[in-house]
């Protein structure tokens, strides 16, 4: 392994997964995912490292190479995958970053473990980066690891950047540990948001709990006696726009949402959910709009079918196991009332599927339905819009979804309104051609034109990175 690399990764998970091939051998596969995308070429370019967590409890792996990336796991054992992956970052802080959706539960012993894992994976930083190199640290679950690598490597150039969204000061000062949190982010240099509402609402923080006065996007805190500023701004993430958009293109997809169509009874409409199986995603409210439809005959089986695949999430928490329940319980009822022998109103996967069966998804489905009650970006939505380059199909948004503030040509709704989100659906499904062309052309030129190399350069460039 190099010693001392100029640029280091540090997120929750390694960016590829442990695969026990057929004859017992164990292998590592890359992770599919647009971060480790956009970074791979960045990282091969400055010999870089990715710090993080193989995934698996009780593993201690050494250090070891793959696709020209240096990776250094940290070891998690199954207490602190249940007190800080399970409880802390999934059931403290996930729901209430997503405006308290489902309550937050706060426990001393969580944070305790929260506090020892960020501080393992800190030290495993400030062993692997080089002098005055670049960090750039991923997301909710690692939020202290800023500051505790300021204090043991003050010579680093700390970036960081927040996935979900940052709640206002109203649900945040919730947190018994709101100002460890801030004083944690502090420690960088750059925090990025996915919108400047989440940078204004930790700026607004920084004055409230640590009497601050931000100015102009920055804050100015003081390091031991010497002053140092920082920015808080926002870069909205996105996809592989290219890579989405050539295989949706490829023959063999294009076949394949043929065939999809078929298996569905050839209907004259499809509308499709993809999501994570998670309370934020909305999938319920969806449901019961589907329902109404059908039952106030503005729609009817088997001309009309909803496919809802739900990604199994978080399985092993408590509030994701009734989540399936209630969901399944719904789909229930919808296809014992209104599906028929041989025709069921919604298919429900509960399972994961590749990037070139998604793509075929995408490209049977009449209208994409991604409605979330709150969510930081949803690359879901801008997949589907990269995955219709024949320009057809309609995408039906909710407002409080980050992509919102980009897909302006969706049929944007509040998810909470149910009769609102009825009237979308039907408009999205009535809509004419050229102007569903019209939609699509203007959403897939900006996805393409502000795709995830775009986000990753925009975001190193304010770091002070240069050639990004």
């Amino acid at each position: 392994m190099a010693e001392g690399s100029s640029f280091v990764v540090v997120a929750n998970r390694l960016p590829v997964d442990r695969v026990t091939g057929p004859d017992g051998e164990t292998e590592w596969r890359r992770s599919p995912g647009g971060l480790v995308t956009a970074l791979e070429p960045i990282m091969q370019k400055r010999d870089g490292a990715w710090v993080g967590w193989s995934g698996d409890a009780g593993k201690d792996d050494e250090p070891f190479e793959s696709d020209g990336m240096h990776l250094y796991p940290v070891s998690l054992s199954e207490d602190e995958v249940a007190r800080y992956y399970e409880g802390f970052s999934n059931a403290t802080l996930w729901p209430l970053y997503h405006d308290c959706v489902a309550p937050p539960q706060f426990h001393r012993s969580w944070w305790d473990a929260y506090r020892e894992v960020n501080q393992r994976f800190a030290d495993a930083v400030a062993a692997v980066a080089a002098e005055g190199a670049v960090v750039w640290v991923q997301d909710y679950q690692l939020q202290l690891v800023p500051q505790m690598l300021r204090k043991a490597r003050p010579d680093l150039r700390i970036g960081f950047f927040l996935h979900i969204p940052f709640p206002p000061t109203e649900l945040f000062a919730q947190l018994p540990w709101r100002q460890q949190i801030i004083e944690g982010l502090l420690g960088a240099d750059l925090i990025g948001f996915q919108r400047p509402g989440g940078a204004q609402n930790f700026l607004r923080l920084t004055r409230e709990l640590c009497n601050l006065r931000p100015r102009a996007g920055a804050v100015e805190v003081d390091d031991e006696g010497a002053s140092r500023q920082v920015r808080a701004e926002a870069f909205p993430i996105s996809i592989d726009f290219d890579l989405m958009d050539g295989v949706a293109a490829d023959p063999c997809t294009v076949a394949r949402a043929k065939e999809i169509r078929e298996e569905l009874g050839s209907p004259a409409h499809v509308l499709l959910g993809v999501d994570r199986l998670d309370y934020t995603k909305g999938i319920g409210l969806r449901l019961r709009a589907f329902r109404e439809l059908l039952e106030d005959g503005a729609l009817s089986t088997p001309e009309t079918v909803f496919v809802q695949v739900a990604t199994p999430s978080r399985e092993r928490v408590e509030q994701y196991q009734v989540l399936r329940h209630e969901i399944e319980a719904q789909v229930g009822q919808i296809n014992g009332d209104f599906g028929s022998v041989g025709h069921t109103a919604v298919h429900y996967l509960h399972q994961s599927y590749s990037r070139q069966e998604l793509a075929a998804m995408y490209r049977a489905a009449d209208v994409m339905l991604v409605t979330p009650l709150r969510d930081g970006m949803n690359l879901v939505a801008k997949e589907y819009v990269a995955a219709r380059p024949d320009l057809s199909g309609s995408l039906v948004l909710s407002e409080f979804a980050g992509a919102a503030a980009e897909l302006r040509q969706a049929y944007l709704v509040n998810p909470h309104d149910l009769d609102g989100v009825k009237e979308a659906i039907l408009s999205a499904i009535q809509v004419d051609p050229r102007t569903a062309a019209r939609r699509m052309r203007a959403m897939r030129r900006h996805v393409a034109t502000h795709d995830v190399m775009h986000w990753a350069t925009q975001f190193l460039h304010a770091l002070g990175v240069a050639e990004a």
